[in-house]
């Protein structure tokens, strides 16, 4: 699929639809948005047509199980059916899978392009039991001449390590937030999606370098509401709004705690969870352009000891007022 023309539509608007996160996924490597590094690598791999077995790891929606695809289609072409086994994470894959499924794969004969190997994909790998992986890593080595791997996984530490060692390990980031916005502006021309620059900017910040997550909101918004603005895309995630989480910082910054509680109880009377207003408080704070940086990297330190009690379970509302307490002193303790 070429970036610049948009895409055909898959089916027929009143008829059955494809999600736009399959309906714009890449079909080629250098269609794949953000980590160019990595996607370099891949190109080179496709077209020397030498595959090692390779680990791909990094956050969600970054592009992993579409590069290996990718990858896979290049490298087999028409061949591609036959020669690729794929398992993702819905599928049980304990040790029995990877003693017969898997082995049952690497067996078979199967006609392919000369001096190419059947390609087996692991998404979500880093899921897989301890048994099982040490199963796989069997597998690996004895049928290293017809069968190549493929692992993606979000982890790459929870992977054994003498897999990790049969394997190149490519690694993949959060998307920059000008990747996410070519990708949105060419999936709304495509589809004749009426939006507002606050609303992509919206769409943007939900996503948090998350392309699948991007499009995903900006379907949900632009079918519920026809128009995706900062209000629609906000009811439609379920998000707290950074306007109002800025308001609570920069309460913060004056050492106001009275006015930064005042701010607070209006969020959790919303109905927000205090992992969900944490987490948009973290990254409001990271981005706060009025912050210098030893502040901003104090208050960053805080929210994370109180983003990990949270995570224990103490999300109560007294957590979250402590922490309000603690940035105001913070604040206090730099300017004396």
């Amino acid at each position: 699929m070429d970036v610049d023309k948009p895409a055909a539509p898959a089916a027929a608007k009143t008829g059955y639809a494809l999600p736009w996160v399959e309906k714009y996924r890449p079909t080629r490597i250098k269609d794949i948005v953000g980590n160019e590094q990595a996607v370099s690598r891949l190109q080179i791999i496709a077209e020397e047509g030498n595959m090692p077995n390779i680990i791909l790891s990094g956050p969600p929606g970054t592009g992993k199980t579409t590069s290996i695809l990718c990858l896979a289609h290049e490298l087999l072409g028409p061949s591609f059916r036959e020669g690729v086994l794929e398992l993702n994470a819905s599928d049980d894959r304990g040790i029995d899978v990877v003693r017969n499924k898997i082995k049952m794969f690497a067996q078979q004969k199967v006609t392919l392009p000369p001096g190419r190997q059947k390609i087996v994909i692991l998404d979500e790998a880093d899921s897989m039991t301890g048994g099982a992986q040490q199963a796989l890593r069997r597998t690996m080595e004895i049928y290293s001449s017809t069968t190549r791997f493929a692992l993606a996984c979000n982890t790459s530490s929870k992977i054994i390590e003498p897999i990790q060692s049969r394997c190149a390990i490519v690694r993949y980031g959060k998307l920059a937030d000008s990747e996410l916005l070519h990708r949105l502006l060419h999936v709304c021309q495509a589809e004749g999606v009426a939006h507002t620059p606050d609303g992509l900017e919206a769409v943007i910040f939900t996503a948090d370098g998350d392309m699948r997550q991007a499009l995903n909101n900006l379907q949900a918004t632009s079918n519920g509401f026809g128009l995706v603005s900062q209000d629609h895309v906000f009811r439609v995630c379920d998000q707290p709004h950074p306007v109002m989480v800025g308001a609570v910082v920069r309460h913060c910054m004056a050492a106001a705690i009275d006015d930064a509680y005042q701010g607070l109880r209006a969020l959790c009377d919303m109905g927000y969870s205090a992992s969900d207003i944490i987490s948009i408080l973290f990254r409001v704070v990271r981005n706060f352009p009025d912050m210098n940086e030893y502040l901003k990297l104090e208050y960053i330190k805080e929210i994370g000891f109180c983003q990990m009690r949270v995570g224990d379970g103490v999300n109560s509302r007294l957590q979250l007022t402590g922490l309000l307490a603690n940035l105001c002193k913070l604040t206090l303790r730099a300017a004396s």
